[in-house]
Parts: C-alpha cells; sequence; structure tokens
C-alpha cells in the first residue's frame, strides 16, 4: 500500500473546514485513502455511494440520511446523490464547530452545481491524481519548492532514459501499477476507460454516442498536451462542434482530461489564450494507443508529447500536495514561439520548463527561457531544461539542464 503525500494536506484542512472534497478520477486510490484516514481516527466511519443499499437509502432520504451521520464521517463517490448536499449543508451550518465531513468524487465538484452551491464557502477543493513517482518508491518529491529557490547543484543521477521510459509507459493507477505483464497492464486500463465511458458518464449525462467518446478520447491521447483547437478535433471526429464541446466538458469533469491554462500578462498581444490538454496518465494514454514507449523513437513526436505529458503530470502532482501554492500554465505567441510550462508561485515568481526527449542538452535549448526572462526581469525565478540525460549542470544565471528523474529524486 502506498503512501499518499497529499493526505497531510487532507489533515491539515480538516481542521478548518468542515467539509473537505477530495476529487479525482475513478481508481486513483481515493477509496483507499478515505479508509486509511478512518483507520487513523481523523474520521470515524466510511460509507460508499458505491453500494447499492447506502445508495438507496441516501436517495430514499437524504435528511435523516445525513441527519444520522456520525459527527466526523466518510461519504464515499458523493456525486452519485447530489440530493445529500443541501441536507449536509444545513447540518453543517447547525453543527459548524463540531462536524467534520470527507465528500470523495470521481467528479469534479465546479462541474456539479449541487455541490458548487450548496458548499460554497464551507468546503476544501483537493484533488488526488495518479501516483506519482515518488510516492511509487516512497520518496517525497521537493523539486517544485527547490526550482523557485535556485537550490540545485551539479550532480549525476542514477537514472538511464529507458528507466523513465520504463516510469512513461507503466503509469500511476495503482491497480495498474500493480500489474507486472506489460500487455495485461495495457488491457486492464483500456476496460477501464470503457467502464468509464458506458457508466460513469451516464450518471452525469444522457449519451448514447459511446463510440464517438471512446474515438475522441483516443484523439486526445494521440494529441495530448497539445493547443486545445475544437474546430481541428470536430474535424478530425466527424463530431459536431457544439457536441464536441459537450464531450470535452465530461471528460475533464472526470478528470481524465486535464487543462492546462495559457499564461499572460500585458508582455505581448500576441501570446496566444489557447488551453492545452492532455491526458491524466502516460500509461492510460499509450494503453489507448496500444503503443510500447519502446517503439516512440519512430514517432518523434508522440515521443515528445508523452515525455511533455508525463513531466505535466508530475508537476501537477507536486503541486496538490506541496505547502506552497503554485499554478501550471503553458505559453506560446502567435509566431509559434513556445514554453512548455510555466510556473507561478504565491509570490508571482515565474519558473519557467521546457521537456527535451533527447540525452544532450545545449545552450540553443534555453533561447525562449532567456527571452522569456529577460522580460519578466524581477519575477522571473529561473528556467529549467528536463531532458533524459543523467547529470545537472548549471547553463547561465537562474538557468539549469536537469534529468526528468529530478523531478522524484532525493537529491
Amino acid at each position: 500500500m502506498y503512501t499518499r503525500w497529499i493526505t497531510e494536506r487532507v489533515e491539515r484542512m480538516a481542521q478548518i473546514t468542515p467539509a473537505v472534497f477530495l476529487q479525482g478520477a475513478r481508481q486513483v486510490g481515493k477509496t483507499t485513502l478515505a479508509r486509511q484516514l478512518v483507520e487513523r481516527g481523523l474520521y470515524d466511519a466510511y460509507y460508499t455511494l458505491d453500494d447499492p443499499a447506502i445508495l438507496e437509502s441516501a436517495q430514499r432520504d437524504p435528511v435523516g440520511f445525513i441527519r444520522d451521520l456520525p459527527v466526523r464521517a466518510v461519504i464515499d463517490e458523493v456525486q452519485r446523490a447530489p440530493e445529500l448536499l443541501l441536507p449536509l449543508k444545513m447540518r453543517i451550518d447547525s453543527e459548524r464547530k463540531q462536524v467534520r465531513f470527507l465528500l470523495t468524487g470521481s467528479a469534479s465538484p465546479l462541474a456539479l452545481p449541487q455541490v458548487a452551491d450548496a458548499l460554497v464557502g464551507r468546503m476544501a477543493v483537493l484533488t488526488l491524481h495518479p501516483l506519482s513517482q515518488g510516492e511509487l518508491t516512497g520518496v517525497r518529491e521537493t523539486w517544485l519548492t527547490r526550482a523557485f529557490e535556485g537550490d540545485f547543484r551539479i550532480q549525476r543521477l542514477d537514472a538511464t532514459p529507458d528507466e523513465v521510459w520504463r516510469r512513461v509507459q507503466r503509469g500511476g493507477y495503482p491497480e495498474a501499477v500493480a500489474i507486472e505483464e506489460a500487455t495485461l497492464r495495457g488491457e486492464w486500463l483500456r476496460a477501464y476507460v470503457n467502464t468509464l465511458l458506458t457508466r460513469d458518464v451516464r450518471l452525469l449525462s444522457d449519451i448514447e454516442r459511446v463510440a464517438e467518446l471512446t474515438r475522441l478520447i483516443q484523439l486526445l491521447a494521440s494529441l495530448s498536451h497539445q493547443i486545445l483547437n475544437l474546430s481541428n478535433l470536430s474535424r478530425e471526429t466527424g463530431i459536431a462542434y457544439t457536441t464536441l464541446q459537450r464531450y470535452m466538458a465530461l471528460l475533464e469533469t472526470l478528470m481524465v482530461v486535464v487543462r492546462t491554462p495559457p499564461w499572460y500578462a500585458n508582455l505581448s498581444k500576441q501570446l496566444l489564450k489557447s488551453p492545452r490538454v492532455m491526458l491524466n496518465d502516460t500509461g492510460l494514454a499509450l494503453a489507448l494507443l496500444r503503443k510500447e514507449a519502446a517503439s516512440l523513437d519512430e514517432e518523434p513526436q508522440l515521443r515528445g508529447r508523452m515525455l511533455e505529458t508525463f513531466v505535466g503530470m508530475e508537476l501537477l502532482k507536486q503541486i496538490e500536495y506541496s505547502d506552497k501554492p503554485a499554478r501550471l500554465y503553458h505559453l506560446r505567441s502567435s509566431k509559434g514561439e513556445e514554453i512548455d510550462f510555466v510556473l507561478e508561485d504565491e509570490q508571482g515568481r515565474l519558473l519557467g520548463v521546457e521537456v527535451k526527449s533527447g540525452a544532450t542538452v545545449g545552450a540553443g535549448d534555453f533561447k525562449r527561457l532567456e527571452q522569456f526572462g529577460a522580460l519578466l526581469g524581477e519575477r522571473w525565478a529561473g528556467g529549467v531544461v528536463l531532458y533524459l540525460g543523467e547529470t545537472a549542470l548549471p547553463f547561465g544565471e537562474r538557468q539549469w539542464a536537469m534529468p526528468v528523474a529530478s523531478l522524484w529524486s532525493q537529491n
């Protein structure tokens, strides 16, 4: 069983707010974490709405169900009975200093009006992603904090490109990770997507053309971490533009698709404001595409997209459990100049991150980071090129080339 680094944040928020909503895609480990918190004594009881009897009780008598809950209780998969939210709000308002509830859901509460309206001001929202590389090995990652402070040194890491690609292929879904055989793991992941699209989507919306959604998510896997262009997607898939908007919203609500917003300020009117989207797990993306990481050498574009997605998700995982808030963006100008990721901390400092799927790095790889840093001046925390080499090296003031493995290294 893996230790999830977000546990400390859940415990901290439970002390200051009456309700914590732990959101995450299905099978990322929400139920396991919720049960662990009950075992640790943070909550007294656990109820899952995946249990038909409990679900029927909650739906038939939501007021009575909430009234009779222990003062510190977990309700798992709460999106299955949104009628519980108004009674929950009423109980929180009447017993605010006594009650502590943990709600979990496989759909974002921000997309569920019943949740957002009922618990605004009463609920903290945290996101559990698939396992991070540090969680898989028991190492608490500190890269994000060190990056903003420039706390790096020249060093060699014992992580070959083959090891990195093995991690990309494996992904982070706990049940999939436990399957050693790559072929069987791929079958599990594809079955997971099928269940998601045939069951969970229909809980949120009346969708009949599941085949269209399947085709869409496969295309998104191949285009992971690319600019979202719905017009092009509509032409590629043959799905009507308005229908496509609805499908994208559903996949984001289920949190298998993650949106990376653009960063922009008054530096230039030529910065594009379109988001990028990526699947929440590279293991899932490669399973949908029926690709082996070893074969990506023959498809350099897809190789680059998978590595960018892998890095982006590892950064998001570190952001989610970090004590110091940060946000993840991308940057692209109308001239096609791009920075893969831009991180902004609570002080407004900005860190640029480029991802290179090669094992060598040179001064030219820092060109866009240098240009961006020159425009930002004091706000610029530095630029990092993450690459598939094994040595961390300085490349000028506040500029570092670092192995991708540094994201989960203890050093």
